[in-house]
């Protein structure tokens, strides 16, 4: 059973396939943490797991002749108020200025299945599969609410979600000041933060340092889970590394203002804290309504990183994205933005779609410009229909010839977004996000929709339907290309404006349903400024997104490395740009490029139609091959074998392995060359040690566990070679 209850000690046992959870409810009440880690023989010796001293100069409350100190407690979800002076989970105010809580355990309720939440993109599967999900009912008798902790055990995949609900049975009106997702507390701070800030241009790079005293947090106050935090982070100790060693991770499900905290106390025990930013959030709570969280995904392994990260993988594929692609492979797109921008015609853009078809790529995707006056970045966002100087005949008539072609066709949406000179912010000024009598500050020459309006909603559904129908499109790329500021709604009365953040958060996931909904063929791959929103909330509806607006090689190796840690490589958009790049300057080589790009969803974004013969002969090769191993580079298990952290950071590499490990593609990338350097030795994995591999053809074969603890001697690019060469290894079972 994935769920062990011994109703005598009240005490709840939460067992996937390699771990335990277990947390008992308290003489008080409360919930108390035991044990979070590898799976555990039961019975367990709870006495054991639950010791706790009794510290000098600390509050405490008696129950059953003995004394309990909430602040040396580890505790499953706590308050501020009761002497657990550590960040708390949730606060919540009454009317009368009250913000002390008291919720005690009430029962139980366990069911086979998860359900979907309501309004939020949320994990999800079928009653008959073995998951099980226990509900843990909290009342505050006083105030009439009652807080239900929702846990789900994905016992195949060693995952647990968890979020949380308040419910309101009571006349008052309550303000929920902070409404935390997760609270794991661990019994000592031996570990390892590894999370992974950046930038526009360098996202999701891995920072890791050593936990210590205090507070450490951080999150995103831009309306979006943003290029400089991720909400994905893991806890490692400190001698974990790819192939082995204990390691937490933790993904929250949600896109918008998040917070994740760390807080080593006194005694150094670790709180960790998930969810919902408290910074800029409220949330007026009314009589005989509910508040939910966003869920957060929590794994654990001994067995390092590589082993987490395919953990979640999986997850992702059986129990978040759109089952309709969560195992269908992904068309190999041109692009056509750095070819053009704005400076396109019909006729031009079939010059496109003919090479294209000549080359084997599959979809064709117009990017921004196609619509009315948007003839650059100042004007016509709203305006969602098309420009007739360009496509004098519609967009239905450039679709119509892209099919016939034999291509997919795609479109550059950028729904959430107004330009002040358009149709639509003439007809509705008051649409647009800006407080009254106060400056507007713009972003790319734009502004932003206010989503918590039903109306905003609603027009751009009809908009973008009316053109996906008449289209029959094949993919939409959800552009996001500035934060908001000034967030203010005249549809909320005074005290709702610290709801605003998330309701226009909700308002982006309602379009998305629909549209999803509506047009459930259609793929949407998000994008935000490229990697500013890449996350989970968003994989619920896009199950892919452009990982990055850097496509230079050498910069993707840091970007998509470091994304792979809590991402799959099918969720992440990777394409073969122009050289020199446009972002960095950077020449690489056409090969080099396309052995980066292969390990996602691969795709071009340079003008096809001014390439030399031998060129376009590379891409038509390159194409033919991603087709041939297209699953494997999707969907394989993926390991990174060397890291461009590590050591001279001069060499990485990566590889992916199939299911019947016969077969594995080893990507070894030479950063820099050096002089008089002993030959590169790669070691693999996931391969059967007691199997026969050859690596290229080679007449030469090794055994697997030869391959993954000897590794394979690779000789030194010959001098003449430039910096930043890639050489892919093709091992085959034999």
């Amino acid at each position: 059973m994935a769920v062990i209850i011994d109703e005598q000690q009240q005490i709840f046992h939460l067992q996937t396939q390699h771990t335990s959870y277990i947390f008992q409810v308290l003489p008080t009440g409360d919930l108390t943490q035991l044990y979070y880690g590898a799976r555990l023989t039961d019975p367990v010796n709870y006495q054991n797991l639950g010791k706790v001293e009794i510290k000098d100069a600390t509050t405490g409350v008696m129950a059953q002749d003995q004394e309990w100190q909430f602040d040396v407690l580890r505790q499953e979800y706590s308050d501020l108020g009761h002497g657990d002076f550590r960040q708390p989970a949730y606060q919540v105010e009454f009317a009368d200025g009250d913000r002390i809580t008291e919720f005690k355990y009430q029962r139980y309720e366990l069911q086979a299945g998860k359900q979907r939440l309501a309004g939020l993109p949320s994990t999800f599967a079928e009653a008959g599969d073995g998951t099980q999900t226990l509900q843990i009912y909290l009342q505050d008798a006083k105030a009439q609410l009652t807080l239900v902790l929702n846990y789900t055990i994905f016992e195949q995949q060693d995952v647990l979600v968890k979020s949380v609900q308040f419910q309101n049975q009571g006349s008052q009106t309550v303000q929920i000041r902070r409404a935390l997702s997760l609270q794991l507390d661990l019994p000592d701070r031996d570990y390892d933060l590894l999370q992974f800030p950046g930038a526009w241009a360098r996202e999701r790079h891995l920072v890791r340092n050593p936990l210590h005293a205090g507070v450490q947090s951080f999150g995103s106050l831009r309306t979006a889970s943003s290029h400089q935090h991720n909400p994905f982070f893991m806890l490692a100790r400190s001698q974990t590394d790819n192939q082995q060693g204990e390691v937490y991770g933790f993904n929250l499900v949600y896109s918008g203002n998040f917070m994740d905290s760390l807080e080593v106390d006194q005694f150094d025990t670790t709180r960790v804290l998930v969810g919902i930013n408290p910074e800029e959030f409220s949330w007026q709570l009314q009589p005989q309504a509910n508040f939910q969280t966003p869920e957060v995904i929590l794994t654990y392994t001994q067995a390092g990183f590589n082993q987490m990260s395919q953990q979640l993988s999986t997850f992702y594929q059986d129990h978040l994205v759109p089952q309709r692609f969560a195992k269908k492979v992904r068309p190999i797109l041109i692009n056509n933005w750095e070819a053009t921008y704005f400076d396109f015609d019909e006729k031009k853009l079939l010059a496109f779609v003919d090479q294209a078809q000549k080359l084997g790529i599959e979809l064709f995707v117009l990017d921004d410009g196609w619509f009315q006056g948007r003839n650059d970045d100042t004007t016509s966002l709203g305006d969602w229909f098309a420009d007739k100087t360009k496509l004098p005949q519609g967009i239905k008539h450039l679709a119509d010839a892209v099919h016939q072609k034999g291509l997919q066709f795609g479109l550059w949406f950028e729904p959430e977004m107004i330009s002040l000179e358009s149709q639509l912010y003439q007809e509705h000024p008051d649409w647009v996000i800006h407080v009254p009598g106060r400056q507007m500050t713009p972003g790319r020459h734009q502004y932003v929709l206010d989503f918590t309006r039903s109306e905003v909603v609603d027009y751009l559904f009809d908009a973008m339907s009316q053109v996906m129908t008449a289209t029959k499109l094949d993919y939409v790329k959800w552009d996001m290309n500035r934060y908001i500021t000034e967030l203010y709604s005249p549809t909320l009365a005074p005290q709702q404006q610290l709801e605003a953040a998330h309701r226009y958060t909700l308002g982006v996931y309602q379009l998305y349903e629909r549209l999803t909904k509506a047009f459930p063929e259609v793929l949407f791959e998000s994008c935000a400024s490229g990697g500013g929103r890449f996350d989970l909330g968003m994989m619920y509806y896009a199950p892919q997104a452009w990982t990055s607006d850097d496509t230079d090689a050498l910069e993707r190796l840091w970007i998509q490395y470091g994304t792979s840690f809590g991402y799959s490589l099918s969720m992440m958009g990777a394409h073969v740009s122009a050289s020199p790049n446009e972002q960095i300057g950077r020449q690489t080589s056409l090969a080099t490029r396309a052995r980066v790009a292969y390990f996602g969803d691969f795709g071009y974004e340079l003008d096809i139609t001014k390439m030399s013969v031998e060129d376009l002969a590379t891409i038509k090769e390159q194409v033919a091959f991603y087709k041939k191993y297209r699953t494997l580079f999707q969907f394989g298990k993926f390991y990174r074998l060397q890291s461009p952290y590590a050591g001279n950071q001069k060499q990485m590499s990566w590889e992916v392995v199939n299911d019947d490990q016969t077969l594995a593609i080893v990507a070894v990338y030479q950063i820099l060359k050096e002089p008089q350097v002993l030959n590169s030795r790669v070691r693999l994995a996931g391969l059967k040690a007691d199997q026969r591999y050859q690596i290229n053809d080679s007449s030469q074969t090794y055994y697997g566990d030869q391959l993954m603890n000897a590794g394979i001697v690779l000789d030194n690019l010959p001098p003449k070679d430039p910096d930043f060469q890639a050489r892919l290894l093709m091992v085959r079972a034999v």
